[in-house]
């Protein structure tokens, strides 16, 4: 029997170093790992997603996304024959986006968003997360190294100007109910992880290598 191939996309910022801990059995499934493409000028999200699409190569794959990368997911599915759509910490449209979003949207303050100063790992999370979570975010910094200002203004901005209303019906959505980017509250239709933060893909492992092969197979 061939193998099941899975691919894997990570977050915004992120690199699919973020999977390292995620563990499949190899007899049945075949890892793949995604990786940000530079968007070009001017690029809108669904061209982006064609182009992303074109590196699923296998039939029949699983795709996987987290937080942004499960938006983009979402967009890729459209020029793919897939077997599952999953999406980790993220939305199925922006109908969940949280309330600093919308507003973000209405008034183009992500415009002023400097991303610039993400070249400096140390300010990174520090805007994202404030000083709080500083320390422990600091633990996953070699995670977050797609710091490109190019690639950072367009991703933002696709994430605030996400289009899509109607839900995919083909996407398995799981979320934590810790997560402090896309409130649970705002969520419907999905798998819960109990204390899951929106970094959960690292902190929940555990949960994903023994629940993933069931989500994927059922």
């Amino acid at each position: 029997m061939s193998k099941i191939p899975v691919y894997f996309l990570p977050g915004l910022a992120a690199n699919s170093l973020i999977f390292e801990r995620i563990k499949l059995q190899e007899s049945t499934f075949e890892i793949h790992l995604l990786d940000w493409e530079t968007p070009k000028k001017n690029e809108i999200l669904l061209g982006y997603a064609k182009r992303m699409a074109e590196l699923v190569t296998l039939p029949k794959a699983v795709l996987i996304g987290v937080s942004f990368g499960g938006v983009l997911v979402q967009e890729m599915a459209r020029y793919l024959d897939l077997r599952k759509l999953i999406i980790i910490s993220s939305v199925k449209s922006n109908l969940e986006l949280p309330l600093t979003m919308k507003i973000a949207k209405t008034t183009k303050a992500y415009k002023l968003m400097p991303t610039g100063l993400f070249q400096n790992m140390d300010s990174l999370p520090k805007f994202f997360f404030g000083n709080v979570l500083k320390q422990r975010i600091k633990l996953y910094q070699k995670y977050l190294s797609v710091l490109e200002k190019t690639y950072l203004d367009w991703a933002i901005e696709q994430m605030v100007l996400w289009d899509r209303v109607e839900v995919d019906k083909n996407v398995i959505h799981i979320h934590g109910d810790a997560d402090a980017i896309f409130p649970i509250k705002n969520i419907r239709n999905f798998i819960v992880v109990k204390g899951g933060t929106h970094i959960m893909i690292l902190s929940k492992y555990k949960w994903f290598n023994e629940n993933l092969p069931k989500i994927i197979l059922e």
